[in-house]
């Protein structure tokens, strides 16, 4: 029986704007590490089956369920760890954790029918990692003997950010390297005083959003609890295409699933306290966890999970703090300053910089719902927008030209395309360019150039195996994103995958 470990990637980490953006979301950030948040949650049960060699776990690669628009990201995590994922199951649309599931259920049983899944969001933060694999290995053991296993995080505050819950008996498992707990019952997200009450009994542990159950066990569950979700997933699935690493799903079938979450589907329903609870269903089982957890979720709990200077400021980047106590400053493209402040969150990017109190993090979410509602770029983007193929700035901009940026990854290249409104003058700055214009092919290498006319038919690679840096200087009467029209790509990209 394979342990298959299942990422959920398709978290926006809108409270962590400027930095997570839609396009490019907290999951793919270095927040606790140099490491990012995904590279981090594969790494973290590395060593699983040495450590624990009684209990025989055959470790399968990552099955991982993101939105389609993050695939060539997800695929670039994994190889600059030189990992890789066992299917990377694509999302035409966001539809909650308990679609993104039994994708992978169904995934799983495609190669292992008893498969044991650990279930994992990609944007969580573990601290002592071997205290989580020693729980990974008891809650496997459980789920070996049909149990549906979630974990608690034992509470180190009165925290109202987190839904609760209740432990109940102990489990009886004689085997078990830690302790485990009959799954009482589902609480909300409470109030100070609730919270206060909750620490202080002993009996509720934070709502971690991490599981360990098998496979088909899953598959029983949502199709008896919620027959829509799974007849909608069995149908996207069904008709799913490979290509490459990954599944890619009918959009139009897909998005007609219903978007429910794990816990309502058919955790809450497994709890001991729930009326839908019948004696031919699984046991629900929590297994408390004292690891160092943290979902990140606002910059405040960044501040708590970084490592602090003697008056308790976080810095990141070029920062400096005078007379200052218990601030996180990050300084992602020039000089910040704090003097004299206290208790504040201070972010700068190059398009953008956040100034709020710790006590108002979670309130970042309004300057992105006021930002989408806008349809401003800031929401969606960085000034850096990564592609398949590298990534691109824009540098300057006037009424009808605009300067980028391009870096281009050794043996990478561009779509063959052109443009009905802009010209474009490519600068080569380091590296080397085998360019495509029309019926002609060369190469350009440092501080040469090469202009493409309106309407030429063109395609930029990099052949070379260092990275290759450009200056595009485009001008026309339209110099939008949507200018472009593409006629072979090897990213399998169509119209709406700009540049």
């Amino acid at each position: 029986m394979s342990l298959q470990p299942v990422i959920l990637s398709g978290g926006s980490g809108t409270r962590l704007w400027p930095l997570s953006r839609q396009a490019y979301p907290k999951q793919f950030l270095p927040l606790t590490s140099e490491h990012t948040m995904l590279q981090e949650t594969v790494r973290r049960i590395d060593g699983l089956s040495e450590e624990h060699p009684r209990q025989a776990i055959g470790q399968l690669d990552p099955l991982v369920v993101c939105n389609d628009a993050h695939r060539f990201l997800v695929a670039e995590q994994f190889r600059l760890i030189e990992r890789r994922p066992a299917r990377i199951l694509l999302e035409p649309k966001g539809r909650n954790t308990a679609p993104a599931l039994s994708l992978a259920a169904l995934a799983a049983t495609q190669s292992d029918e008893d498969a044991v899944l650990l279930v994992m969001p990609a944007d969580h933060t573990i601290r002592d990692e071997p205290a989580f694999r020693s729980a990974v290995a008891d809650a496997y053991m459980i789920a070996q003997e049909g149990a549906v296993v979630t974990f608690g995080i034992v509470p180190s505050k009165p925290e109202t950010g987190y839904g609760y819950i209740r432990q109940g008996a102990p489990y009886p498992m004689d085997e078990l390297t830690g302790s485990a707990y009959g799954l009482a019952e589902f609480v909300e997200k409470p109030d100070a005083e609730t919270a206060q009450a909750y620490l202080a009994s002993g009996e509720y542990l934070w709502n971690s959003g991490i599981f360990v159950l098998k496979a088909s066990c899953w598959l029983a569950l949502i199709e008896r609890f919620r027959p829509d979700i799974a007849r909608a997933v069995a149908a996207a699935f069904a008709s799913a295409t490979l290509d490459g690493d990954f599944m890619r799903l009918d959009a139009e079938l897909f998005s007609a699933c219903p978007s429910d979450s794990i816990d309502y589907a058919v955790m809450e329903r497994l709890s001991s306290a729930s009326q839908d609870r019948a004696e031919d269903l699984p046991a629900a089982v929590v297994v408390p966890l004292d690891v160092g957890w943290s979902d990140v979720g606002a910059w405040s709990a960044l501040w708590e999970v970084r490592e602090r200077d003697a008056t308790g400021n976080v810095l990141d980047g070029d920062a400096f703090v005078h007379n200052a106590t218990d601030n996180l400053v990050v300084a992602q493209h020039r000089m910040v300053a704090a003097i004299g402040v206290s208790n504040l969150i201070v972010v700068e990017t190059p398009d953008a910089v956040l100034v709020a109190s710790k006590e108002s993090a979670q309130d970042v979410k309004a300057v992105t719902q006021f930002l989408q509602s806008e349809q401003r770029n800031e929401y969606l983007h960085h000034q850096r927008v990564h592609r398949p193929w590298g990534s691109y700035e824009a540098i300057g901009a006037g009424s009808r030209y605009q300067v980028k940026r391009l870096v281009v990854q050794p043996g990478e290249s561009l779509s063959s395309q052109m443009h009905h409104h802009r010209a474009e003058h490519w600068v080569v700055v380091s590296g080397t360019a085998r360019v495509t214009c029309e019926d002609q092919a060369f190469l350009l290498t440092e501080n040469q150039s090469t202009y493409i006319p309106v309407g030429a038919t063109h395609r930029l690679e990099n052949p070379g195996s260092i990275p290759l840096e450009l200056i595009e200087v485009q001008s026309g009467s339209y110099l939008g994103e949507d200018d472009i029209v593409r006629f072979d790509d090897r990213y399998n990209r169509d119209t709406t995958d700009r540049h």
